[in-house]
């Protein structure tokens, strides 16, 4: 009976302890998952891998809502776009906080957002497109831009009006407080007035409190050591300094071998080009494996000379940097730059500070093979002037003479010298000997 009794004690205790288990499982399945992406600095190809890789863990997490914390002065059009598509591709809804500034690219990140807000003196705007350096982009790249902005706008229900006005000083958006001839930039307040904002909020923690997720798992993406390290080292202004570094190192090494240094720079500067861009997420193993074969059949090329196998290792270095590249048009125009660098520098090392500093002076080489420091093409006979001997064959008018037993090959001055005919030299320049029939 006791035993029975206890049993029935410890079945109701694992009841009641399923039960609470239960509610406890219940209430965290029940609760929302928030995941905030910061959208820092310059908007570059690094960035956009670091927002394709956290967009990928809020799905995996299971993230119920994504809140991108903007702050950037702009950058790249082509890494903006990127980050559109990653924005877009986004299966949970994606709120943009402008936290103080969402300016060029980052204003079109933030208009691709569901909902917008506002930190209090934050804005949004000021968004024209301009070249590298820093002039107005011609005319179809403006017109792209233009078009991706109106959509960007329009897809989230907001007025395409004021995000062209963004880009197009032509427009006329006086009420939001850009007259024509001005950009629109946006504050919060007049954000909020045209619908380009659902509200401003003071923090992260008032903005949790008007989603609704004050009670949520808030997760926040973080980029680590690797991946700032990545983002720098692929920045578009980074990138053409280590190729410059690298083609320059590596020139003057084959140029000079066994100097060192040279070779060291340009082999670390191609390793940094490499690491980050595998860092950012642009490179795999296969455009190191690509680049080392190339290099290789470089250096081939000088113990097997012929062109063919130096051109093919020039284009598998080449194939290999732009494998690696996250865009096709930053790493043309910084492999332009590094061509057009290094060639300048190397005229400046070699034709100026190559006669000034011992150092630069192992590039050139300034020995001549002249006669007076002994070199000699071919050996003088001038003891032969005047000598006289007789033709061994008939001169045509080149042929063989017999002068003091020795056997030479001669021409004559005439044109025809028959043999056994006594011949006397008149001039004796290196191989060439001249006879005159007597």
């Amino acid at each position: 009976m006791f035993r029975k009794k206890t049993g029935i004690a410890v079945a109701l205790l694992g009841l009641f302890v399923l039960s609470l288990l239960g509610v406890q499982l219940n209430a965290k399945a029940d609760r929302s998952s928030v995941y905030v992406i910061p959208v820092e600095k310059n908007v570059e190809q690094g960035l956009a891998a670091f927002l394709s890789h956290s967009f990928k863990e809020a799905k995996e997490s299971g993230a119920s809502h994504i809140i991108l914390d903007i702050n950037t002065p702009g950058g790249a059009v082509q890494s903006a776009l990127d980050i559109a598509d990653v924005i877009g591709g986004a299966d949970v809804p994606v709120t943009a906080y402008v936290n103080k500034r969402a300016l060029s690219a980052g204003a079109y990140i933030a208009l691709q957002a569901d909902d917008i807000y506002m930190a209090p003196g934050g804005k949004m705007g000021a968004a024209a497109i301009i070249d590298g350096k820093g002039n107005a982009a011609d005319k179809k790249a403006q017109s792209l831009w233009h078009a991706e902005m109106e959509d960007a706008a329009a897809k989230n229900n907001r007025n395409p009006k004021y995000a062209l006005a963004m880009a197009d000083p032509a427009i006329n958006a006086k009420e939001a407080g850009a007259p024509k001839g001005k950009l629109l930039t946006l504050t919060a307040e007049k954000a909020k007035e045209v619908g380009y904002s659902e509200g401003t909020v003071s923090n992260l923690d008032a903005l949790y409190t008007k989603l609704g997720f004050d009670k949520a798992d808030v997760h926040h993406a973080k980029e680590g050591f690797v991946g700032k390290l990545g983002r720098w080292l692929t920045n578009p202004f980074v990138v053409p300094v280590l190729l410059t570094l690298a083609l320059l190192g590596l020139t003057i090494e084959l140029f000079s071998p066994g100097l060192g240094i040279p070779g060291a720079v340009g082999l670390t500067a191609m390793l940094l080009f490499f690491t980050g861009h595998i860092a950012a997420g642009f490179a795999g193993y296969d455009s190191v494996f690509l680049f080392c074969a190339g290099l290789v059949f470089i250096l081939l090329e000088i113990f097997l000379p012929g062109g063919i196998i130096g051109l093919i290792g020039v284009a598998g270095v080449i194939a290999s940097l732009f494998l690696a590249a996250g865009s096709f048009t930053v790493m043309a125009v910084s492999l332009l730059i590094a061509f057009s660098v290094s060639i300048a520098a190397f005229i400046i090392l070699t034709r100026v500070l190559g006669k000034r500093m011992k150092f630069f002076k192992k590039l050139i080489l300034t020995d001549s093979t002249s006669t007076e420091n002994g070199y000699v093409s071919n050996q003088n006979r001038t003891e032969l002037l005047g000598k006289v001997g007789v033709t061994a064959t008939a001169l045509r008018p080149s042929g063989t003479v017999i002068i003091d037993d020795e056997r030479l090959d001669v021409v004559s001055e005439g044109s025809f010298t028959e043999k056994d005919r006594q011949v006397k030299v008149v001039k004796a320049e290196g191989s060439r000997i001249v006879v005159r029939e007597i």
